[in-house]
């Protein structure tokens, strides 16, 4: 059977601990003393070389040197007076077969001093976990020397399960069993099943019924109460507690054990808890495919959705019958109002408890007003209830599946995302030609005409870039025959491909027609792969074939969405 150890939490307050060595793992060791509150003495000869952030901390006089070598008569005159100046912990630094790691080792198992010394388990007492902290909830994992970058790997994983705020939920929890004690103060003496010690399993009587008749238990049903939501609560549930749900139970549970009523407790604690969730989501290019799962999942658990306009029907689809859908009402002149609109309702399904899936074309935060929209949510008082899901971005994939590398080595090393509209409509200042540089213009087409004339030229306005309040140099034009394409609803079955240059890309519009959304790729990358033909102004390829529509694909998609809804429709 393998070695186990007893695992204990100590209270180092005021702990006085010796760390020998002057390396990277001393500094380690002299900050982990630190944040439990001990105070570490470094041992360190005055010629060795200090680790650069134990001499921040030494010249900060945050931990003291004592620069010579190490002495026996350390571990018995530098500790706390309270007990007889011996140390309360040693911590050995050096390597685990220098003589002295050995020395010291010896002389505290001698003298019944903890000391651990690393990369050596036979000649330590005691080790340290690898510890996840959040706030006063501390999780640690040992596998008692058998590789310390394991216990570092397992502890991350552990962590990686943990709800979140679960450390705060702990914190406020504590708050609740501190003030029930004051105020029933016999709960501490006659309830047996109080849970101080966290070593041991509940009380055969845990559950048991309290009757009115019985006075001294009668008085401790409030901490019977609060240990029994510790133990069978969802730790989602318990995270969520406020400072609110805090006062609710305190002031409802009165101290009269004839005026007890959980049910009515635990409605109120739920109302307040129900605070709501809004997730900013990206859906992509178009093409159902290339959601994420985590959007895919949202999309099927949303009680309401608010779609952006160009957020594509085969992406809408997926949504379940039963969730309320309401789609941007976007177009020229309402654009503001219409987002005050999806603002509004998403904060009206906040208040009302509900998860509201703010569902964008691309992802949120490229000209997909994300931002805005964190900041509004926050204002209101929503910052804890705000998820955001990336998505890919057209900017980015919409060239890949028009064979279009926005980078190749000798081509172009370099892409530049702009908006071809500022706000309001008003124009942006277009960037300055470099041969090796992809750009990639978003909601331009619409006015093609102004930015192949803002791009080309010197002469109109915002052609010009202005360095302080009396500079003006010329910006450096892009040539007329620099190649270019419009794409337009990249990855959906009806993805249209115009190859040209800046000289008739206007022209090609004008003729072929708009199938928004769409954008601009500019630069020498747009022939890398697809080489112009010859005496064609312009070139067309229509439809999309980047993948097969297999069941693992779009109709896969569908096809979960379906039994979901049947699966929904036999529960309710």
């Amino acid at each position: 059977m393998a070695r186990t150890s007893l695992l204990t939490a100590i209270d180092s307050t005021s702990h006085i601990h010796l760390i020998v060595g002057s390396n990277s793992l001393a500094s380690a060791r002299c900050a982990r003393s630190l944040e439990v509150g001990a105070t570490p003495l470094l041992i360190a000869p005055e010629s060795a070389e200090l680790h650069f952030s134990l001499q921040n901390r030494i010249e900060s006089k945050e931990i003291r040197w004592i620069a010579r070598q190490f002495e026996d008569e350390d571990l018995f005159q530098l500790g706390r007076e309270e007990i007889g100046k011996v140390i309360d912990a040693v911590f050995v630094t050096l390597k685990p077969r220098d003589p002295i790691s050995i020395h010291i080792s010896e002389l505290c198992k001698r003298n019944r001093i903890p000391v651990n010394v690393s990369d050596a388990p036979s000649l330590c007492t005691f080790s340290l976990l690898a510890t996840h902290t959040d706030g006063p909830l501390q999780v640690g994992v040992t596998t008692n020397g058998q590789g310390c970058k394991l216990s570092s790997r397992i502890r991350r994983e552990i962590a990686s399960f943990l709800s979140p705020q679960l450390g705060t939920a702990c914190q406020r929890l504590g708050t609740i069993r501190r003030r029930i004690q004051q105020e029933d103060y016999l709960s501490s003496i006659t309830l047996d099943g109080d849970d101080k010690d966290d070593s041991v399993d509940q009380t055969a009587d845990f559950n048991k019924l309290v009757t009115e008749a019985d006075l001294e238990m009668a008085k401790n049903r409030r901490i019977r109460w609060l240990s029994q939501i510790c133990e069978y609560w969802p730790l989602q549930r318990l995270t969520s507690i406020s400072d609110e749900d805090i006062e609710t139970m305190l002031k409802s549970y009165v101290a009269n054990p004839s005026s007890l009523n959980s049910d009515k407790i635990m409605a109120e604690l739920h109302s307040n808890q129900r605070r709501g969730r809004i997730i900013l989501a990206g859906s992509g290019p178009g093409h159902p495919d290339l959601l994420t799962k985590a959007t895919h999942k949202a999309i099927l658990r949303a009680d309401l959705v608010l779609a952006d306009k160009l957020v594509p029907s085969g992406v809408l689809d997926l949504i379940p019958r039963r969730t309320p859908v309401h789609i941007a009402r976007k177009f020229p002149g309402n654009a503001e109002r219409a987002q005050e609109e999806l603002l509004e309702l998403g904060l009206a399904g906040l208040k009302k408890g509900q998860t509201v899936l703010r569902l964008k074309q691309g992802d949120p935060y490229i000209y997909g007003r994300g931002g805005e929209e964190v900041e509004f949510f926050s204002k209101e008082g929503f910052a804890k209830q705000i998820t955001l899901l990336p998505g890919i971005t057209s900017a980015l994939s919409a060239p890949l599946f028009a064979s279009i590398p926005a980078t190749q080595r000798g081509v172009s090393d370099q892409v530049l995302i702009c908006t071809g509209t500022g706000q309001k409509g008003k124009p942006t200042v277009p960037p300055e030609f470099v041969e090796t540089r992809t750009v990639v213009f978003l909601m331009a087409l619409h006015r093609i005409k102004d930015l192949v004339t803002d791009l080309t030229s010197y002469n109109n306005k915002d052609t010009k870039i202005i360095l302080g309040t009396e500079n003006v140099v010329d910006r450096i034009p892009w040539p007329k025959s620099t190649p270019c394409a419009v794409i337009e609803r990249a990855s959906c079955p009806d993805q249209r491909v115009i190859r040209t240059n800046l000289e008739f890309v206007a022209t090609a519009i004008e003729v072929e027609g708009s199938r928004p959304p769409g954008l601009l790729v500019v630069g020498r990358a747009c022939e890398a792969l697809c080489k112009p033909e010859a005496d064609q102004k312009w070139t067309v390829e229509e439809g999309f074939t980047g993948f097969d529509l297999e069941k693992t694909g779009l109709e896969g998609l569908v096809l979960e969405k379906e039994r979901l809804d049947v699966e929904l429709e036999k529960v309710n």
